[in-house]
């Protein structure tokens, strides 16, 4: 298979497929992270899923050094190795409602400028999603999973700034964005004990850093190329609900009627935002 046929085989995919497929991935690559905690600890998947992801992402793209935007890289790596907090946050809480509390940070950063009455619609409908999710005929919630989560998605906000940002060289930025937040957490890798090192152990964190970080990001970008901004904010605003079935499926974890219907809210309202968001731009 030439070259050329396989570019025309990847430009055949749908667009709004790949953003799914990444959507997806991620999901299904968290919920595989959680599976992963009895056997190598929360503190051992988050180092080995940005470790790996770092050492793929490097091998593969072979950035240039980051000599005028070295600061950006160290800014972006903290923000990526903050948003793993949603890993002990998932210890604590199901997969699902850890992804709807962790989407209130894009979902604030959307309506931080908010302008129109419907804006004021979405933050409610957000906040109801919210109460919904400690409702009636589900377990109590973890007050410490809902703050870890809470500061993820701060942390995502932040991630989704200075990515824009990097501007012109996103690709490399992000990459060293990469090692510096693998750097970061490499501290944690003595909390997971002796297993950290077996190698079933290493095959599954490269697994899982594919999976969940280098798949859904290569989709990213190159969905990103053949779509406006607004149809993949929307088609990203499913990743709560993509959460929750993936750990329904993987992880069995059932939830109330209410947390679907909470985190439905949440959905609901991030697309709205996006929506309104890219109006207020155009």
């Amino acid at each position: 298979m030439t070259t050329g046929t396989a570019r025309a085989e990847r430009a055949a995919v749908p667009a709004p497929l790949l953003i799914l497929g990444s959507v997806v991935s991620i999901q299904l690559g968290q919920a595989c992270g959680k599976g992963m905690f009895a056997i190598a600890g929360t503190a051992g998947v988050v180092v080995l899923r940005l470790g790996f992801a770092a050492a793929v992402l490097l091998l593969a793209r072979r950035p240039l050094l980051p000599r005028g935007s070295a600061g950006l890289a160290v800014a972006l790596g903290a923000a990526i190795a903050g948003m793993h907090l949603i890993y002990p946050a998932m210890q604590r809480l199901p997969v699902g409602v850890a992804s709807a509390f962790q989407f209130l940070g894009p979902l604030a950063l959307a309506l931080v400028k908010a302008r129109r009455p419907a804006d004021l619609l979405w933050a409610a409908l957000a906040g109801a999603g919210v109460f919904l999710m400690d409702g009636p005929g589900g377990a109590p919630l973890s007050a410490s999973g809902v703050v870890l989560a809470v500061a993820s998605g701060a942390c995502m906000a932040a991630y989704l700034v200075l990515n824009k940002r990097a501007g012109g060289r996103p690709g490399s930025t992000l990459t060293w964005g990469v090692v510096a937040g693998a750097v970061l957490v490499l501290p944690l890798a003595p909390a997971a004990g002796g297993g950290l090192w077996h190698p079933g152990v290493l095959a599954a964190g490269l697994g899982l850093a594919v999976l969940s970080a280098v798949l859904p990001w290569s989709l990213d970008q190159a969905a990103l190329r053949r779509l406006p901004e607004r149809t993949v904010a929307v088609i990203v605003s499913l990743e709560p609900a993509a959460g929750a079935v993936a750990g329904l499926v993987l992880l069995g974890e059932h939830l109330a009627w209410t947390r679907w219907l909470a985190i439905g809210c949440v959905c609901a309202a991030s697309t709205g935002a996006a929506l309104g968001h890219r109006e207020r731009e155009t």
